[in-house]
């Protein structure tokens, strides 16, 4: 069975998603694919549309799991999934899951990574891509918590951690 790795990240609309994060997620989603993973994501633009381009250069699999309608997917998801469940479809993200890979990101990136923590996927952060993610790698959120994520330092340092971490 294929390892399923979510990436989840900013959408295009995101005026502070970086051309570093989305080249990160480009990336990860090439290295998912070569290792033979399936990525999985929320199917949209930003983030996971980069995340997605990568894997389809690698010839990899992209699923899709949308809030609405199967038009919204981006044009690099194979499998498109629409849930007419809005944003309540990132605990579907983070539950089809085996790890999560988490690129920059605000609220509903949070959410995933939350719901990741909550159902005891393993989480990692790619630090330096901005958003929720850098507070969490930096320790500016749940200070009084143990946050149990493991912290990447590049695109490649993500895909090995997340294929190391499922693995145990």
């Amino acid at each position: 069975m294929r390892t399923l790795i979510a990436v989840v990240g900013s959408d295009e609309d995101d005026t502070r998603l970086s051309a570093v994060a989305l080249e990160i997620a480009e990336k990860v989603g090439r290295g998912i694919a070569q290792r033979g993973g399936v990525l999985v994501c929320g199917g949209r633009g930003g983030v996971m549309r980069a995340a997605c381009k990568g894997a389809k250069a690698e010839n990899g699999i992209t699923v899709g799991i949308l809030p609405e309608a199967k038009e919204e997917a981006n044009e690099f998801i194979d499998i498109p999934l629409p849930t007419g469940l809005g944003m309540r479809r990132n605990l579907l993200v983070a539950y089809a899951a085996d790890v999560v890979i988490a690129i920059g990101g605000r609220w509903g990136t949070l959410s995933e990574i939350s719901f990741a923590m909550i159902f005891q996927k393993p989480v990692v952060l790619v630090q330096g891509t901005g958003g929720c993610v850098d507070e969490l790698a930096q320790g500016k959120l749940m200070r009084e918590t143990e946050v149990c994520c493991t912290i990447a330092h590049s695109a490649e340092d993500a895909v090995d951690k997340a294929f190391q971490r499922c693995s145990r």
